[in-house]
């Protein structure tokens, strides 16, 4: 009966000793592409799943992301609450995006705010195609402009005026970035590329085993071609890059340039010499909201703003003879760049 026992034993233990010693799955790189926030978007990372695996559960996590923001979809929860739909309650990805985009409201003195949508829409960068409001109509419109205009209470968001709108462009795909590395790093995957609309966070290593290279596009205008320009090229060491600029969504009205970005003190798309701003953070989110407010706080003030807050930036301007500028934040290492 001891003997048996043993051998019972002495079996079992074979079993998990060669259960443990097999061989996890192979991890590769793959690389898979999509379309999302009208936009497109480019991942590349290291997995032992496939590319059919990966790919859907990015997809199932970008379309959640719409469901929640998308101001083209009339039954998103952004779209509902535009409308004022009393219905509407909150999940904790909605309240986190409006207590970061106040944080960064606060930390900017205003010049990133959410509720610049209805001026967005005004100049024609939104759903509606209307050009160029009159002054008049702008004046209404910077009455329900400003995040001291909304807050959160439990599950709501409360207005101080119906007419208020949120519109979230600014940051969404930084913030959609930030979803889908947090994702991988989940699924115990440490090396990745992710890139939505522009907008990058990556960690580890590429193929070659070296650090990930990203390109920050010249500002010129249709700079999107097969001739594409860069201005620099980037190595990112665990980290996000994000750039706005006024050479990406604009159009020409009786002569006149407008770009898609708004002041929300003055009603009227940003006007200063700034070209493009590249900002550097662990965080996609973070990158992205603080270049948009750049682009709207213009060069001079925003050197300021970089410098007390202690960001990684890469400012490109035009001087006064309409020549490319280059301006680096003091805490930028530009060593990791190779410029033209």
């Amino acid at each position: 009966m001891f003997i048996k026992s043993s051998i019972s034993v002495l079996f079992l233990f074979v079993l998990l000793l060669n259960a443990c010693q097999t061989p996890k799955p192979e991890q590769k790189y793959i690389k898979f592409a999509g379309e999302t926030q009208g936009t497109t978007y480019h991942i590349t990372c290291k997995t032992s799943d496939s590319v059919e695996v990966v790919q859907h559960n990015v997809d199932s996590i970008l379309h959640a992301f719409d469901l929640q923001f998308s101001i083209y979809n009339k039954q998103s929860v952004i779209s509902k609450i535009n409308n004022n739909d009393p219905t509407v309650s909150l999940d904790s990805m909605f309240v986190d995006m409006i207590n970061f985009s106040k944080k960064i409201n606060q930390m900017s003195a205003g010049a990133f705010d959410i509720t610049v949508g209805p001026l967005v829409n005004a100049w024609g960068f939104g759903p509606d195609t209307k050009k160029r409001p009159s002054q008049k109509t702008i004046d209404s419109l910077l009455l329900i402009t400003g995040m001291d205009k909304i807050k959160i209470e439990g599950n709501k968001l409360i207005k101080s005026n119906p007419k208020v709108k949120i519109d979230v462009n600014g940051i969404a795909q930084g913030y959609s970035v930030d979803l889908v590395a947090d994702f991988f790093e989940k699924s115990g995957i440490e090396n990745y590329m992710v890139e939505i609309g522009g907008e990058v966070r990556c960690k580890g290593v590429n193929e070659k085993g070296k650090l990930w290279r990203i390109g920050i596009d010249k500002p010129v205008e249709n700079n999107n071609g097969a001739e594409h320009q860069l201005k620099a090229i980037v190595e990112l060491n665990n980290e996000s890059v994000s750039t706005s600029g006024s050479y990406r969504r604009f159009y020409v009205e009786n002569g006149v340039k407008y770009s898609h970005t708004i002041n929300p003190f003055t009603g009227f798309p940003a006007r200063n010499t700034l070209l493009s701003v590249t900002i550097f953070d662990k965080k996609c989110a973070f990158a992205d909201a603080v270049a948009t407010a750049c682009m709207v706080k213009g060069l001079d003030s925003s050197k300021l703003f970089l410098s007390e807050n202690k960001i990684k930036a890469y400012l490109i301007y035009s001087d006064l003879e309409g020549n490319l500028k280059e301006y680096f934040s003091p805490c930028l290492n530009e060593k990791l760049f190779g410029i033209e």
